[in-house]
């Protein structure tokens, strides 16, 4: 195999063998402490601009599979795990990781201690680097880690967002787990009615494809529109709802997103997730910093104060909202157990409200599926 590089701007090098594509890229270098779901990660658009390193020490086993994609193609710049698997034992897979991203042009990079690069970046923090299987010289690989472009100020989304507006048709997998689960006190919400489908135009700025199919699973017709689109323009589709999607990158470099967002704010239900609930946020008045290293994995343990519970969750962000700048009509409904910082939002008077986290959890867990009823019935 050849060989590869991952050069930090602490001038930090790891070695190590190279796998799938060829050549240069640089990004922000983070790391995912999930067990499985690796090609939904790879094919997340939130993760665009980063390198990103696997905390699980085998990656790659169960293969890859048409199934299992979650936007168009690989995201990300960079791929890094302690051992890729070679062979692909599931009966579903297709391909082995190494082909898939090789056909991606995407970068991976094992063999390395995984352990020591991560325990780098949760104490200095996440950091721009570049991962290369062309620039192998340490002083070199290190120079071009320093001179590349940081993730802090960037508009990513505009590299991801659809450039037009689309009707979403494809329904929930039918092995996936029923969005109808128990709320505290074991209660149990009603599905949507037959017939009874709420028309939710999805501002697309980076969305994971399983949000739509649970939106539509949830009984809404989803109407998905590129990120850019203004408030007017959404408007003019008599929604039901809006619902704010996932994405990469700063938020405070989106003032276009932003200002639809404060234009749909009380005109129409809301709903955002992740970087959408970043932008609600925002539009109310709040601010956002970025987080040392970030959350990323599908076990993340949310405090939820609305129904006095706990949710393992799926999450994906190097950002977070500030309490200390939320306006008094935003109330904290989420927060993380690990750090303390906002995972979930409320207006007081208003039918808007968001989480950071993923309940549409792919791959996993499912706990908080339930808030795609949530919105569903804020529509009623």
């Amino acid at each position: 195999m050849a060989r590869a590089a991952l050069a930090l701007e602490d001038g930090t090098i790891y070695v190590g063998e190279a796998f799938g594509g060829r050549g240069t890229a640089s990004g922000e270098v983070c790391f995912n402490t999930s067990m499985t779901g690796y090609q939904e990660i790879l094919t997340d658009p939130s993760y665009r601009g980063q390198i990103l390193c696997m905390t699980a020490p085998q990656i790659g086993n169960y293969g890859v599979n048409p199934a299992d994609v979650e936007s168009a193609g690989v995201q990300m710049a960079g791929f890094v795990v302690r051992e890729a698997s070679r062979i692909a034992s599931n009966f579903t897979a297709t391909g082995t990781l190494a082909e898939y991203l090789a056909a991606a042009g995407t970068i991976g990079l094992t063999g390395i201690d995984t352990r020591a690069l991560v325990r780098r970046l949760r104490i200095r923090g996440a950091m721009t680097g570049v991962i290369s299987t062309e620039i192998l010289d340490p002083a070199e690989a290190i120079a071009a880690a320093r001179s590349s472009p940081a993730l802090v100020g960037r508009d990513l989304v505009a590299e991801v967002m659809p450039r037009a507006r689309s009707e979403w048709t494809e329904p929930l997998a039918s092995d996936a787990r029923p969005l109808v689960q128990p709320l505290a006190g074991g209660i149990m919400p009603e599905p949507p009615a037959t017939g009874a489908l709420k028309h939710v135009v999805a501002l697309d700025y980076g969305m994971k494809w399983n949000i739509a199919r649970h939106l539509a699973d949830s009984g809404c017709r989803v109407t998905v529109m590129p990120g850019r689109a203004t408030a007017a323009e959404v408007l003019a589709l008599a929604p039901d709802g809006v619902f704010l999607s996932n994405g990469p990158g700063d938020p405070e470099v989106l003032g276009y997103c932003v200002e639809t967002v404060r234009g749909l704010v009380g005109r129409v239900p809301i709903f955002g997730i992740c970087l959408g609930h970043q932008l609600l946020a925002l539009a109310c008045g709040g601010r956002t910093f970025k987080l040392k290293f970030g959350h990323r994995g599908a076990n993340q343990p949310v405090f939820d104060r609305l129904h006095d519970r706990v949710e393992i969750t799926s999450q994906n962000h190097g950002f977070a909202v500030d309490e200390a700048t939320l306006p008094a009509e935003l109330e904290v409904t989420h927060v993380n157990l690990n750090d303390g910082t906002v995972e979930g939002l409320r207006h007081r008077t208003l039918p808007a409200f968001s989480v950071q986290y993923h309940p549409e959890a792919a791959a996993g867990p499912h706990d908080a599926a339930h808030l795609f009823r949530r919105f569903h019935e804020l529509m009623a």
